[in-house]
């Protein structure tokens, strides 16, 4: 595949793209992923849809403050670029940190960077320091565009020559008051449809994070195949949901899926599920993007009645049982669609919708993509049988220097690592996770990641973390900890090892149980056996 003249000066993320051997096969035989060599993700998204709708639009919503127009995004996404660009040197192909929660300002600076011609890293505001170094480390980061609450652990984490602007606030340095001066109109850098505009970083089961690269096609794709095939959104909807925008779960849910048809979001920093209910009814959203776990919470806690206007309802980030999608039906009338996705290919590719969906089955290859199940040797294996899901489409798998590559991509295919059959009919049923990911309440997190949190404290001699079934969150997070001589193993040491871990990483991860054990199980030369604790785990649960 011949890559087209680049407009990034800075070239670190294609010197650093995966060798095209290595590359999954692209199909873009749909008409609708069709796109020209040149292309800026933004333009499309934001100026063109400005061109079409008009200005007045409402686009962004919030709980608590004003809603922005598309004319007001627009405007001041410019100004943010003019002050990448003006006043901190940011050249096309630079490397830019958002941090911070899902609010107007976000995506303001999302689009900013993108005009700008620089490269998104779009990183969650749970993230401790220690997580973000990594970060720092794999993206070469130059600048950081960060909410001032949440500058602390950012600021922490010391990254070498990372310029920290703050965005939010009131301070005289803030984003907030240096685009007050900047012009309204900004010249988009001509990026080509096949430069990268974002890393997408993904926990690996090692607990090393992958960046995952995608161009600026990529991120109209998921637009132009599972959002106008699957979901069908018009104008009119007002979109909602809880993924933080860097989950591409989230990203594409919350933005690139309601700006691509010129509809309105509404973003909420921060939501039970009880409270999410209540923005739907109070803004009267018709389209929501959450985990299962959200919408059985909201059924289970009487709130149908706050879910009268949804006309769509996405479930991802984990497996939605049958007998949640039934109990939302039965009291919404509403059929959630199933979903899965991955971070690699940035948004779903297996669902369906309306009368197309089979209850417990996560669907059929969303248009534009092809899916199998293939064995060990990546060979198809019958319909029937159980084997790894294995995906091609518009997107794909593009690690960023990272050796992983030829385990994620094979003879051309995505495997996911989940475990899938396919029927005759060509619907999908979820069996499980290859690999040692925990999904709980629809995060991912690498068991061995909470390992080596749990290794820092000094009374830790050994542990081991995998996933137990749990019906409200899916799995969760358990952690068998054997103890150095003389600490004692109670309910106070237990909470004491959970506080540590969330001050250690996102505190979404910490382990919701703690097992005080004497010893692990392991292979003859000393390998940890988590098959054996999920076994444990499992027994335990009564799975």
């Amino acid at each position: 595949m011949q890559l087209s003249p680049s407009a990034h000066v800075d070239t670190f993320c294609r010197d650093n793209l995966p060798p095209q051997d290595q590359w999954p096969e692209f199909l873009f035989d749909l008409p609708d992923v069709q796109y020209p060599d040149r292309l800026n993700c933004a333009t499309e998204l934001l100026d063109n849809v400005v061109a079409e709708h008009g200005p007045d639009r409402p686009c962004l919503l919030s709980p608590d403050g004003p809603a922005w127009s598309y004319g007001d995004l627009l405007r001041v996404a410019n100004q943010v670029a003019h002050v990448l660009v003006d006043d901190y040197d940011v050249v096309a192909g630079q490397r830019v940190l958002l941090r911070g929660p899902n609010n107007p300002w976000l995506v303001a600076c999302w689009f900013g960077v993108l005009k700008a011609g620089a490269v998104l890293v779009t990183t969650m505001p749970l993230l401790r320091s220690r997580e973000l170094s990594t970060i720092a480390e794999i993206a070469r980061l130059d600048l950081a565009l960060c909410d001032h609450r949440f500058v602390d652990d950012l600021a922490r984490a010391e990254i070498p020559g990372l310029r920290i602007v703050e965005y939010g606030g009131s301070g005289a340095d803030d984003l907030a008051q240096r685009v007050g001066d900047k012009p309204a109109e900004f010249d988009d850098v001509p990026t080509a449809a096949d430069d990268v505009a974002m890393l997408a970083f993904t926990s690996g089961t090692t607990g090393r994070p992958k960046a995952t690269m995608h161009f600026h096609r990529d991120v109209l794709a998921n637009a132009d195949t599972f959002s106008l095939h699957v979901l069908r959104p018009r104008p009119d909807d007002v979109f909602t949901g809880t993924p933080p925008l860097a989950f591409t779960f989230g990203l594409g849910g919350l933005v690139v899926f309601p700006l691509r048809v010129g509809a309105s979001t509404l973003l909420i920093e921060k939501a039970s599920p009880k409270e999410l209910a209540a923005h739907i009814a109070e803004h009267r959203v018709s389209i929501c993007f959450t985990a299962p776990t959200a919408y059985r919470a909201m059924i289970a806690a009487g709130d149908a009645p706050s879910l009268s206007t949804l006309r769509r309802a996405v479930s991802a980030g984990e497996h939605l049982p049958e007998a949640t999608w039934r109990a939302f039906h039965e009291a919404t009338g509403v059929r959630l669609i199933d979903g899965i996705g991955a971070t690699e290919m940035l948004h779903i590719f297996v669902s369906a919708a309306d009368d197309e969906i089979r209850p417990g089955s996560t669907g059929r290859a969303v248009p534009g993509y092809v899916a199998t199940v293939v064995d060990d040797a990546c060979q198809p294996v019958a319909d029937g049988v159980i084997g790894r899901l294995a995906v091609k489409g518009p997107t794909g798998c593009r690690y960023l220097a990272d050796e992983r590559q030829t385990v994620y991509v094979q003879d051309g295919w995505n495997v996911t690592g989940d475990t899938f059959v396919r029927d005759a009919d060509g619907y999908f049923w979820y069996q499980a996770r290859s690999d040692d990911m925990i999904v709980s309440s629809g995060y991912n997190i690498a068991g061995p990641e909470v390992e080596e949190a749990l290794l820092g404290h000094a009374d830790v001699a050994e542990c081991g973390v995998v996933g137990a079934p749990d019906e409200a969150r899916g799995q969760l997070v358990t952690a068998y900890v054997v103890l150095v001589p003389d600490a004692v193993a109670d309910e106070a040491k237990a909470r004491e090892l959970q506080d540590f871990v969330k001050q250690q990483i996102a505190p979404y991860k910490y382990p919701r149980a703690v097992e005080f054990v004497d010893e692990l199980p392991k292979t003859a030369t000393g390998k940890l056996q988590r098959f054996r604790l999920r076994e444990t785990a499992r027994a335990v649960g009564g799975a």
